[in-house]
């Protein structure tokens, strides 16, 4: 059944048509005359569908920040019965209080592979996080591998939006507003309260996600790079309508106060004929990054590399980052070109999609496709000894970086475990022993 399932989403995800363009109004139709025309709720919505709007943001934040759509469905989401409560698996959220922050460099190998099918939301496994998901924020890092499609399952999650990064296998996701397919090297933004179901293109899928549950994210601001560069909104890829009109019941799972809550539904939540607005989900390719970087000496904070930023109440200090290490020319003089030994006041959890990141190519175990290191608020890290001691000899022709593909969760707190990953097997060991043997070179 799941090769067949499979089949069918590789064949639905041929062809897809998407609109362009990050937070822009869009609005689509998947039958002729299903948008009402001059009105958001006219008396009678087209073809007796049900006019509803689904707000991400309040009312009445500026316009910049307002988020929101009109989606024109078959059913109301109101038709529904009541929520239970669930079995929330490997499912954790913030406030995480189970262990301390820990001020030690962390490094995890891939998740294993499940014994037994899962399916994404049965698959997702969480690492840890920060803030609280009841007062919209902070952020939680989750993982997942999975080897089985939702059957006749929804999810949706109203503690925050989930920024899904495939590292294997590809996903097509079906969601309220269309299809998106998003493959190891891509991104997908769900936001918060939409409504989605995972199907696979590979047998099985493995990849992180960032569940934020501040401030939507957002392009960040170019200031003096000018108007170009860094991600460029038209490369973000929004849905066009496609809708199930299925009866029979549906599971529909709701993530609400850090708990999964169930509800059978007598028909798929996926409904939607047309709709209109900016709060809708987006995929967007990462090899489209435009990257800025230094052509005298030196090189730029890594900040240079931000896709996305979910603001905070402080200016220029995000809740949550997410950055890119995409290919890139080095052509700096003099200058140490790996990035360098840092301590920050910002948390950064890292994961590697393909091939290898070019601070961390030694080591026991290794920073491998699938991985992820912690470096905890103020924790020293930078190039292990093996690339501190080959970029300190190299010689400095122009170099291009093409062979990794790396990507940084950046959050203002420090990140707190889950018990499951402060003992997890797959925790690796010996990371400190990266930075041993780095000898005293000073000469007075």
């Amino acid at each position: 059944m799941a090769g067949t399932t499979n089949e069918r989403a590789r064949k639905a995800a041929e062809g897809l048509a998407y609109a362009s363009g990050f937070g822009n109004e869009h609005s689509s139709e998947a039958v002729p005359g299903a948008l009402p025309v001059g009105r958001n709720s006219p008396q009678r919505a087209p073809l007796g569908l049900y006019a509803e709007q689904l707000s991400g943001s309040a009312f009445t934040e500026p316009r910049r920040h307002n988020r929101r759509s009109w989606l024109y469905r078959i059913r109301p989401s109101a038709a529904h019965p009541p929520f239970a409560r669930a079995n929330r698996g490997e499912i954790r959220s913030a406030p995480f209080t189970e262990c301390l922050p820990d001020p030690n460099r962390l490094r995890w190998n891939p998740l294993p592979e499940p014994a037994d099918p899962t399916d994404f939301v049965d698959g997702l496994w969480t690492l840890g996080g920060n803030g609280d998901a009841t007062q919209r924020a902070g952020m939680a890092v989750h993982l997942y591998h999975i080897n089985a499609p939702m059957e006749r399952r929804v999810f949706g999650d109203a503690d925050g939006e989930l920024l899904i990064v495939p590292e294997h296998g590809g996903l097509l996701l079906r969601t309220e507003f269309g299809l998106l397919r998003a493959e190891p090297g891509h991104v997908a933004l769900i936001p918060r309260g939409v409504r989605f179901r995972v199907e696979l293109l590979a047998d099985t899928a493995r990849g992180y996600v960032c569940e934020n549950y501040g401030r939507p994210f957002e392009l960040p601001d170019l200031g003096p790079i000018g108007a170009n560069g860094l991600a460029n909104a038209r490369d973000f890829l929004a849905p066009t309508a496609a809708y199930e009109d299925v009866e029979g019941p549906v599971e529909v799972v709701n993530k609400f106060g850090g708990h999964l809550w169930t509800a059978t539904y007598d028909h798929s939540p996926l409904d939607v004929v047309a709709w209109h607005g900016n709060h809708v989900p987006y995929v967007y390719d990462l090899r489209r990054f435009n990257v800025i970087g230094s052509i005298s000496y030196d090189h730029p904070d890594p900040s240079i590399f931000t896709v996305l930023t979910s603001p905070s109440d402080t200016p220029g200090l995000a809740g949550v980052d997410f950055v890119v290490f995409a290919p890139r020319w080095l052509v700096g003089e003099d200058t140490f070109r790996p990035p360098y030994f840092h301590r920050n006041v910002m948390t950064e959890y890292m994961g590697l999609i393909e091939g290898a990141y070019d601070a961390k190519t030694g080591g026991k175990g290794g920073f491998v496709p699938g991985g992820g290191s912690l470096h905890n608020m103020m924790s020293a890290h930078g190039p292990d000894r093996e690339t501190f001691e080959r970029a300190s000899a190299a010689e400095l022709a122009p170099q291009k970086i093409d062979d990794g593909l790396a990507f940084m969760f950046e959050t203002r707190w420090p990140l707190t475990l889950t018990p499951q990953a402060r003992d997890a097997g797959h925790l690796q060991r010996g990371y400190d022993d990266v930075w041993q043997g780095l000898q005293r070179h000073f000469r007075p």
